[in-house]
């Protein structure tokens, strides 16, 4: 057997405000609308990865979600732009990341990081 894919499902009544932040400011495509689920993502090929950690890293809180971006410092304006509070960074981390913290509008902590 092989893991082909693991998706992130987030709990929530208001499935339209995943839009703003994850179409309209994260570049995502939607791939899916059933009404009841809403899918974004990308037809980029991704590794499969799946993450257990008891902090962010630098004592940050554990982010529910990690997405790397090609360009943090665009993702950052943008997410600026479409008025997300950034709630850590911009930061480069001794680990050879750039990244900064945004809340999704279901309360979701967001790593959003690139290697450097």
């Amino acid at each position: 057997m092989k893991v082909k894919r693991i998706v992130a499902n987030i709990n929530t009544q208001r499935i339209e405000a995943a839009r703003s932040f994850y179409e309209e400011a994260l570049g995502l495509e939607m791939l899916m609308d059933h009404g009841w689920i809403a899918t974004y993502g990308s037809e980029e090929n991704m590794a499969v990865q799946i993450s257990f950690a008891s902090e962010g890293g630098s004592q940050t809180e554990t982010p529910d979600l990690s997405i790397e971006v090609d360009d943090v410092d665009e993702a950052l304006e943008r997410m600026r732009r479409a008025g997300f509070p950034i709630e850590y960074g911009p930061a480069d981390e001794p680990w050879g990341v750039r990244r900064f913290y945004v809340r999704d509008p279901f309360n979701k902590l967001v790593n959003i990081l690139a290697h450097r």
